[in-house]
């Protein structure tokens, strides 16, 4: 799935390892590395975080839209 990979590109371009990406879900990397290979479902409080994060929408992180910007906030 492509969105997986989605998440991977964004914290590559960031320089970020999924040890940090994972201290900032408050998880453990193994986990975050599942999301990542597509083998566990990301819940709903960690895309809206990853979203906020690299500042982009949901709907790009899996796989909805090709357009990367995020939403406009109200």
């Amino acid at each position: 799935m492509l969105y997986f990979v989605r998440l991977k590109n964004f914290r590559e371009d960031r320089d970020l390892t999924q040890v940090e990406i994972s201290e900032i879900l408050n998880i453990d990397q193994r986990v975050y590395s599942n999301y990542e290979t597509g083998k566990r479902k990301i819940p709903i409080n960690h895309l809206i975080t990853l979203a906020k994060l690299y500042n982009t929408s949901i709907d790009y992180l899996v796989n909805l839209t090709d357009d990367p910007k995020p939403y406009l906030r109200k």
